[in-house]
């Protein structure tokens, strides 16, 4: 994040607006949050995924915060790429995710084989950067919001919103893995993973069937 105008006066209020504006967006269960609270609960890769989801947020905030978010706007036909593209991947997600549901063997338990790091890390890219909503939340709305403060209060907002940003994926992905433990039965598992397709099943049926 670039360095706020916090001598500005108004500096405080406009990085507490951010903040409250990125954590009232960041709260809603998404694809990308279903990810970092499914790594954290297999303990696995999790500061990887949490940085990786933090700077990805801090970049769109920022690109929306400085111009990217108006674009976008005027330029609707640009999401569509992203639109057809994150339904498949959504849905193909949550096609795996019933089948580690539906067969016992497929549960997220202990001894469960790993993913690596490259293949987490591509996964957490796809919800991230394939995803349209987070375009619409983070880069629209929350830039948008951003873009409207004078020049020299832009950072603090950033700022503000970056700091509820990482908040957020510290707190999902750290606390899933310290009460990982407490959820060890293949049943609690499968319940996990069948929300999960849910979830995604929900999302990327709604970017096929709703223009964006």
């Amino acid at each position: 994040m670039p360095a706020a105008d916090l001598a500005h006066p108004a500096a405080p209020a406009v990085f507490a607006q951010g903040w409250a504006m990125g954590a009232g967006l960041i709260l809603a269960i998404g694809a990308q949050n279903a990810l970092v609270l499914r790594q954290g609960l297999r303990r696995e890769h999790v500061p990887a995924v949490v940085a990786f989801c933090t700077v990805s947020d801090w970049l769109l905030i920022l690109l929306g915060v400085f111009g990217l978010g108006a674009l976008i706007q005027h330029q609707p036909g640009l999401l569509e790429v992203f639109r057809f593209g994150g339904a498949a991947f959504l849905l193909g997600y949550a096609a795996m995710a019933a089948k580690r549901a539906w067969h016992p063997t497929g549960a997220l338990d202990g001894a469960g084989i790993p993913a690596s790091l490259g293949a987490t890390l591509s996964a957490a890219f796809a919800f991230t950067y394939l995803n349209p909503h987070v375009y619409l939340d983070t880069v629209v709305l929350l830039g948008g919001l951003g873009a409207r403060h004078p020049a020299d209060l832009r950072a603090a907002f950033a700022a503000g919103a970056g700091l509820a940003s990482a908040m957020w994926f510290s707190l999902l992905g750290f606390g899933a893995a310290a009460a990982a433990p407490k959820l060890q039965s293949p049943r609690t598992w499968r319940i996990i993973d069948a929300l999960v397709a849910a979830l995604m099943a929900g999302l990327g049926l709604q970017l096929l069937l709703q223009p964006l």
